[in-house]
């Protein structure tokens, strides 16, 4: 329990965490990782160069110091990172060492300004936080043990099909190598996978959404090969796609995440938006509804480059022909004249208000969307502009969440 003295401090910080909180994550990476290099093992190499990580350590951190006095507020939030620290496997003795570095790179950043006051008063408050985030932690590790099938930490998967979806996304198809049945998991999950590139030092992972509806037998995560003109090409992606194959082995760790469908009523539309890769998710969730023979009304809206770069178009026309109310709509930025002739085309360009406004006829239903950043910004805008509440929207990052508020629109996607 934090003293009111210490809560009254940390909330005198907030004026400059707002200003300095990501010069301040910034600067503790870099010293941490300078001085426990083995956590790179751990972090995503990639979100720590394109400062995504960042970023988002110091939304968590300013939350924090927003609702010290009432910390219940944002377990949500909390929540959802320990799902993704359970799937890394985040330990509880990482946390001393990830407070030591913070509160350094706080007086590192501030200088004479972080008085003495300020730096006991943040130490109390980290340590009130930390086990926050490590009892939810211990919970979830025990919950992936001791489920039927479970198990903790990574573990060993066979790669034992590898199907191309597209021109740019291939599926992966993974059994456990020991031949156990795998546990159940909620349509919308993820896994994380680890591996080891010949000639890096250190391991990579990954999260992927598990992209087929629950089976005891195998997983299936559906990869994009990462090769945008105005980023590094995806090390992940592009060694998957080109160098891993059927007969492999990829570390894993058990499903989880919260990006999962709620309250699920036949009176209540469901209308899944997704951008590029960002139809993995709902590829499970489909599945899951046509397996399990569900009487709900889906309309179910993609967004692509063309058809070429679209996943699962004949596993959809497969998916409408088992769910009687299953609405489908594709939207290309540079269709060719085959797609314009594919009769779920709808549109030259983005999902936008006017598309959503002539199209969207229920704003009562649950709205369920995923993609990169840009069209989550202008998709989440445009459902709000057309009059649907917030509380009816559920949206998922694939990375380090962002504040979608301070995201510049953009009309282009990955």
């Amino acid at each position: 329990m934090l003293s009111q003295k210490s809560i009254e401090i940390i909330k005198s910080t907030v004026p400059v965490l707002e200003v300095h909180g990501t010069e301040i994550t910034t600067v503790f990476y870099k010293n941490m990782f300078e001085a426990h290099p083995e956590l790179l093992n751990i972090f995503n190499h990639t979100n720590q160069k394109q400062g995504r990580q960042q970023t988002a350590l110091a939304n968590t951190v300013l939350a924090a110091a927003k609702n010290i006095d009432k910390l219940e507020t944002i377990i949500p939030v909390v929540k959802q990172i320990a799902h993704k620290h359970r799937s890394l496997a985040v330990k509880a003795e990482h946390y001393p060492i990830v407070g030591q570095f913070l509160l350094q790179s706080i007086k590192e950043v501030l200088g004479d300004a972080a008085t003495d006051e300020i730096i006991n008063a943040w130490a109390e408050a980290y340590g009130v936080i930390a086990d926050v985030f490590i009892n939810i932690e211990k919970e979830m590790y025990a919950e992936a043990k001791n489920q039927e099938d479970g198990w903790s930490d990574y573990k060993n998967f066979k790669v034992i099909d590898k199907v191309v979806e597209s021109e740019c996304i291939t599926s992966f198809y993974l059994a456990a190598e020991d031949g156990s049945f795998l546990p159940a998991f909620i349509p919308g999950q993820y896994i994380s996978i680890r591996i080891s590139i010949p000639g890096e030092q250190f391991l990579f992972n990954r999260q992927y959404s598990l992209s087929t509806s629950p089976n005891k037998k195998h997983y299936r995560i559906s990869v994009k090969r990462e090769a945008e003109i105005s980023k590094p090409a995806g090390k992940i992606s592009n060694y998957l796609h080109d160098q891993i194959d059927i007969g492999d082995i990829i570390e894993a760790t058990a499903p989880a995440g919260e990006f999962t469908l709620n309250n699920l009523s036949e009176n209540k539309k469901l209308v899944f938006l997704s951008g590029g890769v960002g139809i993995t998710p709902f590829m499970s969730m489909v599945n899951d509804i046509a397996d399990k023979q569900l009487n709900l009304e889906i309309d179910f809206i993609h967004a692509a480059r063309n058809g070429k770069v679209q996943a699962f178009k004949t596993e959809l026309q497969e998916l409408k022909n088992k769910i009687a109310n299953f609405h489908l709509s594709y939207l290309y930025d540079n269709p060719s004249e085959e797609d314009q002739k594919d009769i779920h085309f709808r549109k030259t360009g983005v999902i936008d208000t006017e598309w959503l406004k002539n199209n969207i006829a229920d704003k009562n239903a649950d709205y369920y969307v995923c993609g990169p950043v840009p069209f989550l910004h202008n998709v989440i805008a445009s459902l709000k502009e057309i009059g649907v509440n917030d509380a009816s929207i559920h949206y998922e990052f694939f990375g380090p969440s962002v504040n979608l508020e301070n995201e510049k629109p953009a009309l282009t996607r990955e």
